[in-house]
């Protein structure tokens, strides 16, 4: 089957023989004839199979090719991204396919001055992509309107819930028309992605292509134990192995994101980070020198992980295991695109065995180890640091703490008290307390005996 059975319009086959598309992947094949007659869409396939073309050509197909230019677009398609990275790209694709069928385009993510993209949206347009919180503030200052809205699109749905965005998902649909066709795109099919298409989706049509939380099989998975200093070494060492294999290294957090990018420089490997922390600009920048091969390291965090789409990528790297199953599958779908071949090495502390555990079963399989097995994990591991033991306040201890103390030192001839400002070790009184004993024995002593 291609593009020509599908019945898209002939504006946009022409895109696709343009760029060398000439075969619909599985999900483009069963999903674009289903969404071209107006059914909502629950699509469920792994990362990388062509889940964004797959709802953007049949709607697209859908919508009427406007006559004048210049007369203001109600938007008509609406697309909810997770992350910045992954709305550019679908951004790219709806300008690439919307230009034949002459159709305006936009995108609004948080990292840009909100005035900027007022302004763009000021003539209207048709498809809108966007973040859900940029989206709101926008709808907050009467910048754009959404009552027009005939398609609704929740692309990397299950992602967009874990990092906290379904209060304003919801807040957005209660603003769109009731009539409408609505799309759920996802890698993952979680309990609550099934609640939210069973509140907002009108009887859809579920397509799954793959086993969920399946990962592609031309990815070549294996899992290194090592302690956690080993770490650096073994990722200098790795790296080292393939100097011009693209490499995208996933950290948990932004700080380890940007230590990872520190230490790697300290070894002359040139990386750069991409994280929540870094402007709008930083990000496109970063993504773009490494889509051109300016270096051949990138190290991200979760947040960034649905955003890259880079087919030449050849290894990833779990440099810390995700606390999260489910996004073990989406870090390592950045990898073997499009049918190519691909790399995935985690690195496994002893903490971290029990994530590991959790990945396996999830993916219904047992990760490959390389190199030692997990009973050598602990070793070479630092031993945790005894604390001392609580030394118990001996009298006067609240003297100590005054400034200006002084402490008393033992002599090593007879172990008695030294005075503090005599250092030589002569035999000196230095207990005050037991001085004035002394002398108030003394002139107990010296009273004069009274008669009766």
């Amino acid at each position: 089957m291609n593009f020509h059975d599908l019945g898209l319009h002939k504006a946009l086959l022409r895109t696709l023989e343009q760029e060398g598309h000439t075969t619909p992947t599985p999900i483009q094949e069963q999903a674009i004839p289903v969404v071209i007659e107006g059914h909502d869409v629950v699509g469920l396939a792994q990362t990388g199979t062509g889940k964004t073309a797959a709802f953007l050509l049949p709607l697209i197909h859908k919508q009427d090719r406007p006559n004048h230019k210049g007369k203001f677009r109600p938007i008509r398609v609406l697309v909810l991204s997770p992350t910045r990275e992954l709305a550019a790209q679908i951004y790219e694709k709806a300008r690439l396919f919307g230009k034949s069928m002459n159709l305006r385009s936009q995108c609004t993510v948080g990292g840009v001055h909100i005035s900027r993209q007022v302004h763009q949206l000021a003539r209207g347009t048709d498809i809108l992509i966007a973040t859900p919180g940029r989206l709101l503030d926008l709808v907050k200052r009467d910048a754009i309107q959404l009552d027009k809205v005939a398609a609704l699109v929740l692309d990397e749905a299950d992602h967009m819930l874990d990092i906290g965005f379904l209060p304003d998902v919801k807040r957005i649909i209660a603003q769109l028309p009731k009539e409408r066709q609505t799309l759920l795109f996802s890698a993952t099919m979680p309990k609550a992605i099934q609640d939210l298409a069973a509140q907002y989706l009108r009887e859809p049509v579920e397509i799954s292509i793959a086993r969920q939380s399946s990962v592609a099989e031309n990815i070549d998975q294996s899992v290194k134990y090592v302690a956690g200093r080993q770490k650096p070494n073994e990722l200098e060492k790795l790296l080292r192995e393939a100097p011009d294999t693209k490499t995208v290294i996933f950290a948990r957090t932004k700080h380890g994101a940007d230590n990872i990018v520190r230490r790697l420089k300290t070894v002359d490997i040139e990386a750069r980070a991409i994280h929540g922390n870094k402007t709008q600009g930083q990000r496109e920048r970063a993504l773009k020198a490494f889509t051109k091969g300016t270096y051949s390291v990138l190290v991200a965090t979760d947040i960034a992980a649905r955003g890259i789409d880079i087919k030449d990528v050849g290894l990833v790297v779990n440099y810390e295991l995700p606390d999260v199953p489910e996004v073990y599958v989406h870090r390592i779908g950045r990898t073997a695109r499009a049918g190519a071949n691909g790399r995935a090495v985690a690195f496994c502390t002893q903490d971290e065995t029990n994530k590991l555990k959790a990945i396996e079963r999830l993916i219904r399989m047992k990760v490959p180890v390389d190199g030692e097995e997990p009973k050598e994990v602990g070793k070479g591991k630092e031993e945790p640091s005894k604390k001392p033991a609580r030394r118990r306040n001996r009298p006067g201890s609240k003297a100590r703490k005054k400034p200006g103390f002084k402490p008393r030192h033992k002599s090593e001839k007879d172990g008695k008290s030294v005075g503090a400002g005599d250092r030589s070790g002569k035999k000196t009184s230095g207990n005050k307390r037991q001085n004035r004993r002394n002398r108030s024995k003394a002139r107990t002593k010296q009273k004069p005996e009274v008669r009766s």
